[in-house]
């Protein structure tokens, strides 16, 4: 029997320590020794060791049967205690070789190479947030630093698509040094339009722009920087009442402009018949507007210019649908509509779109942005006193000692219509809908250098009185092409390339 169990440890003793190596299995109990022999004399010792644990295993053994021998077959032992100390002994034995395998364990895991760290994040910045590094950096807080080297970031002959309303040079305009002012925020850079990255973010989508005349002037802007900064494509362009869709085929892209200056429906939504004294809107309707952009991928609205205005018509019901004519003779009893505050119509208005984002807009999908007030510079006392010439002329933006005055839009800006369009879009924030304002107001405020003035094509004949008066026609609302809303799209760009 003693033979036999020390043949069973003579084979534990001699397993191959890479078997168990390649395994990942616990070793044997006897093995252990080798691994703490390995730990201190390396791996050049692994098979010394191992036959080291089976010559103490064999010797142990033959002693420990030697006395059982002598006990089975009369010869003496020297006494009961010492059985008990060859007890405690190969108790000793086990002890050692179970303490040592563990320091030999933790040995092998300090010489293990460290885990590797995580993967550094590459987050790309937020759209508050440039080339600053960590900081927050606020992109619509900055001033206009004049730069021949970079700007205009494209050449208004070089536009295939360049509208005659803002082609400013084109029109007589001799002074360019509008073209060349850049945007530069405080502490970080504004991202230079890249065409080529912003189509690969809109391989397979629809760009909406939505609203009035100064929003087909950005998207004129946007038009023009992809067409002139990625000419070898495949482009074009088509008119369908209120919707002009330009098409980048190779990127099945599209980027679209919808006329609606009202947002609602209104009596102002022809897209050429539309200069109305008597403007009425259906504040509690937007689904006919609706149907035209419901499955864009990126939604930018403005509305703001149409409503300047003491007063609006707010009707309840249709335009499809007039009362019939006695009813109309007899005072328009049964044509529901009402003369509002034009703030208050807005509010009503700005609450029906924001309403239909809410139940309509895919929040996994669509982004949607609303431009602020751009502002307007109808009145040149605003920032040099005793003058009356308008924007006619200028050819500089307004100084920084004279911003003050002019701080917010002049006179043509109400800051309380952009205050009731922050109420809806927290409103829509508290209901899981993401509406990001672009807050173009105060960066174009200095810029009373950049509007077309005289130097646009007018649908309407321009009159002898208007010639002995240029500033009296003058359009001081929009924008030379390029120009300003080159850098309300170099703002759009940064968010949705980020």
């Amino acid at each position: 029997m003693c033979h036999d169990r020390g043949r069973d440890l003579r084979a534990e003793s001699g397993a191959s320590p890479s078997s168990i190596e390649m395994t990942g299995s616990t070793p044997p109990r006897k093995s252990r020794s080798a691994v703490l022999v390995v730990a201190a004399g390396g791996e050049g010792g692994v098979e010394d060791a191992w036959r080291s644990a089976g010559e103490a295993a064999k010797k142990t053994t033959a002693a420990a049967c030697g006395a059982m021998h002598a006990r089975v077959w009369g010869v003496s032992p020297r006494s009961h205690f010492s059985s008990f100390v060859l007890l405690l002994l190969l108790l000793f034995v086990v002890l050692a070789v179970s303490v040592n395998t563990k320091n030999a364990a933790a040995g092998e895991a300090r010489h293990r190479a460290p885990p590797l760290p995580p993967p550094a994040t590459d987050d790309p910045p937020s759209g508050e947030t440039g080339g600053g590094g960590d900081e927050e950096c606020d992109l619509f807080s900055g001033r206009w630093v004049y730069d021949e080297a970079a700007y205009p970031l494209y050449r208004e002959s070089a536009c295939r698509f360049m509208s005659e309303q803002w082609a400013c040079e084109k029109y007589g305009r001799a002074d360019l040094r509008y073209q060349h002012w850049r945007w530069q925020p405080h502490g970080c850079d504004l991202p230079r339009f890249d065409a080529v990255k912003l189509l690969e973010k809109l391989r397979d989508k629809r760009l909406v722009f939505v609203g009035d005349s100064l929003n087909r002037n950005q998207w004129a802007s946007m038009v023009c920087l992809i067409d002139t900064g990625a000419p070898e494509l495949h482009t074009t362009l088509n008119s369908s009442r209120s919707l002009v869709t330009f098409k980048i085929h190779e990127y099945n892209a599209s980027v679209d402009f919808y006329w609606s200056p009202l947002l609602v429906e209104s009596n102002s939504d022809h897209p050429l018949r539309h200069r109305i004294a008597d403007r009425i809107v259906r504040a509690a309707s937007i689904n006919k507007h609706a149907m035209h952009w419901t499955d864009a991928d990126v939604l930018v609205f403005n509305s703001y210019l149409w409503w300047q205005r003491p007063a609006m018509k707010v009707l309840w019901g249709s335009f499809d649908n007039p009362p019939p004519a006695a009813a109309a003779a007899e005072g328009d009893r049964y044509a529901v509509y009402k003369v509002i505050d034009s703030l208050r119509a807005y509010e009503l208005a700005v609450r029906t779109w924001a309403d239909w984002m809410e139940f309509h807009v895919d929040r996994a999908r669509t982004q949607l942005f609303f431009m602020t007030m751009s502002p307007t510079h109808l009145r040149s006392d605003e920032w040099e006193a005793g003058s009356d010439h308008q924007c006619y002329g200028e050819t500089e933006p307004i100084a920084a000692a004279a911003e003050g005055h002019h701080r917010g839009g002049g006179s043509g800006t109400d800051m309380a219509f952009a205050r009731a369009v922050e109420a809806q879009v927290r409103r829509l924030a508290e209901r899981g809908v993401a509406v990001r304002l672009l807050n173009v107001t105060q960066l174009s405020d200095p810029r009373k250098d950049a509007h077309p003035s005289v130097h646009r094509r007018y649908w309407d004949p321009i009159t002898d009185e208007q010639r002995r008066n240029p500033s009296s026609y003058a359009d001081c609302i929009h924008w030379c092409l390029p120009g300003v809303p080159d850098v309300w799209n170099q703002l759009l760009y940064a968010h949705l390339v980020s």
